[in-house]
């Protein structure tokens, strides 16, 4: 009998292990992983004890533990589906005739997403935007998030008035999408289970969802109307700390409400500065051709550290973005002043000095390893000057950091088999490795992919919760192509399958 979704087998048969510092004696053969109420209770050689109950067979697979996504901005990654691909868009021109063509939604507006217009060769303007677009509101979301680009009719919608370019920067950017994203739950929660099947079709069992919102409300709506596909840990911006201290809510403590232990209380999110597509990431050296724009720091050092203090006391942990030099510095010196724990998001340009500081701090380096390929280019060109280390993921795990991979969706497509081979082979598309130096072993990859991240070598243990991925091939001896594509044949999540080919 072959086991379907929802079910929870009793064995997975036949299956190889793999994974970071393992202590088992099994090497490459196969075993048998017996689970009962959601955990690993032995790991056996194939056939060794008795296979009762349902039966998964792996005939001679791998598994590895679940996978988790560390950084996910769920609804809008979900309401990508609907919105207009921009990220093939080669200029302004090229942008705003794709927009100009493209269906409106049912609510009258256009909305196309994934624009990269930092090395475009002509500058977005309102007219050539106007022209393409005519009355139809009509917004352009930038691929990092942090610029949006508005025709007439979108900044009159929105209550701006026009100034012959019609990009929004970070806040006003921000509140755009936060504005977007506000669609009806009947629209939002199917696109999200339909995005969470997807990741759970890639291993993941886990996601940490950023979301701009109050989102224990939605969480506990989605878990009663029988979402059941993922683990979900939900951040808490500054504008509803006070809501979460008032509401007693710690991070770690189940989702109230929820009847579920699938969603739990997250960090404090705090943006600190821009990025690095929209020159607005904070930097010890100016922007080439812009000897006065270093970015900007968006929450000056007081009010940052008041949130963490205030957060930290209240048995909440922090999640601070910070993308250049100075942003990370300005954020490291915060969870030294307040003593709180949690992670810097992103950590794309750090100083040498401040390499080791993660480690010597607790703090976790959040980071998406698909991102620096994506900027690879914008990397060698707006940040030639800078002396700060980009992507320093060999660095961070030679210092000892905590290394938590995610995808920053839909700054990234959700796919941590992305991730890992970015991390191990800096390349993609047949390239030439960029930054070689900094590319990551194979195990330490794999355990940053997990839930406990890299400080948590990524192997099974009888006790283990059954959050595990079958896969096709072994992830510690794959080569760039094979990791990329990586098949899964089956997710358990406490031992229950949400996906099975």
């Amino acid at each position: 009998m072959t086991a379907v979704r929802g079910e929870s087998p009793d064995v997975i048969a036949d299956v190889r292990l793999t994974g970071a510092e393992r202590t088992d004696p099994f090497g490459n053969e196969p075993v048998d992983v017996h689970i009962a109420d959601g955990l690993v209770v032995d790991i056996a050689p194939a056939r060794a004890l008795p296979r009762r109950g349902l039966v998964l067979e792996a005939h001679g697979r791998w598994l590895v533990p679940g996978l988790w996504d560390h950084h996910v901005h769920v609804v809008q990654w979900a309401l990508v589906a609907q919105r207009v691909p921009l990220g093939s868009t080669t200029s302004a021109a090229h942008a705003a005739a794709v927009m100009g063509a493209a269906q409106p939604l049912p609510d009258g507006r256009r909305v196309g997403t994934g624009f990269r217009d930092a090395l475009w060769p002509d500058t977005p303007s309102l007219a050539v935007l106007d022209a393409a677009t005519g009355e139809t509101p009509t917004y352009l979301i930038n691929a990092d998030v942090h610029s949006v680009w508005l025709n007439s009719a979108a900044l009159r919608r929105e209550g701006f008035e026009p100034d012959g370019v019609g990009i929004l920067r970070e806040e006003p950017a921000f509140e755009i999408s936060r504005r977007l994203n506000a669609v009806p739950a009947d629209v939002a929660d199917p696109l999200v289970a339909r995005m969470a099947d997807d990741a759970a079709s890639r291993g993941v069992v886990g996601i940490v969802d950023l979301d701009m919102a109050w989102n224990e409300e939605a969480w506990v709506r989605r878990v009663a109307a029988g979402f059941d596909a993922l683990r979900v840990s939900f951040g808490i911006y500054p504008e509803f700390l006070d809501r979460a201290m008032a509401e007693g809510l710690q991070t770690g403590d189940i989702a109230r409400g929820g009847g579920s232990d699938l969603v739990r209380v997250g960090a404090l999110k705090v943006i600190t500065d821009g990025s690095l597509g929209t020159r607005t990431a904070a930097c010890s050296h100016a922007y080439p051709g812009d000897p006065h724009n270093h970015g900007v720091i968006t929450v000056d050092t007081a009010t940052l550290v008041d949130l963490m203090t205030r957060a930290t006391g209240a048995g909440i942990a922090s999640a601070i973005h910070a993308i250049g030099d100075v942003a990370n510095s300005h954020a490291l010196d915060a969870f030294t002043a307040t003593g709180a724990w949690g992670t810097i998001e992103h950590a794309q340009l750090v100083a040498h000095a401040d390499i080791p500081r993660f480690a010597r701090l607790g703090v976790g380096a959040s980071v998406q390893p698909e991102h620096a390929l994506d900027d690879r280019d914008l990397t060698d060109t707006i940040w030639a000057d800078q002396t700060a280390q980009p992507y320093p993921l060999q660095a961070l795990a030679d210092s000892g950091a905590t290394l938590l991979f995610g995808s920053d969706a839909p700054v990234s497509p959700l796919d941590p088999w992305a991730a890992m081979a970015s991390a191990v082979f800096r390349t993609r598309d047949g390239r030439e490795p960029w930054q070689p130096h900094q590319r990551l072993t194979p195990a330490t990859a794999l355990s940053a992919s997990t839930r406990g991240g890299s400080a948590t070598p990524a192997r099974l243990e009888p006790g283990d919760v059954a959050d595990l991925a079958v896969v096709e091939h072994d992830p510690l001896r794959a080569d760039e192509a094979s990791m990329r594509t990586m098949p899964v044949y089956a997710t358990l999540l406490a031992g229950r399958l949400t996906h099975i080919v």
